[in-house]
């Protein structure tokens, strides 16, 4: 296991703007405030999303789009640095009107509402190619 005591040196709150990216909205505020390093929570509706999931075999990821509206039930996240900038490292559950959940990892979806809570920490985090997984993780 890879740990590390961290140091919240701030928390923000934000709420999207329609039409634009969720995932992208994140990010915004983490380089608003110069944040190479925190956690986050947010909820909300999209009108669109494209999932992904990480096939363990192949070691990729498999995406799924969904041209609907949605709920964002519950999205939860980290912000690093990956290549220098800054990654919002996004997994929501979104749910379509009939209760169905849907789940995974967040790459891109048209904010409909959103609001977010961040918690900034000091230090950075930066994430770097890990052989195990073929995935970019922190250390």
């Amino acid at each position: 296991m890879h740990h590390r005591e961290v140091e919240s040196t701030a928390e923000y709150v934000a709420r999207f703007e329609t039409g634009a990216d969720w995932r992208e909205e994140i990010e915004d505020l983490a380089r608003a405030e110069d944040v190479e390093a925190g956690w986050f929570t947010a909820l909300g509706a999209v009108q669109d999303a494209e999932v992904w999931f990480y096939d363990q075999d192949e070691t990729e990821y498999q995406s799924v789009t969904f041209d609907e509206p949605l709920e964002v039930a519950a999205c939860v996240g980290n912000v690093s640095l990956l290549d220098g900038d800054v990654f919002a490292h996004t997994h929501v559950v979104l749910s379509r009107p009939s209760g169905q959940a849907l789940a995974g990892h967040l790459d891109s979806a048209t904010v409909w509402a959103g609001e977010c809570h961040l918690r900034a920490f000091a230090e950075p985090l930066e994430r770097s190619h890990d052989a195990a997984t073929d995935l970019d993780l922190w250390l």
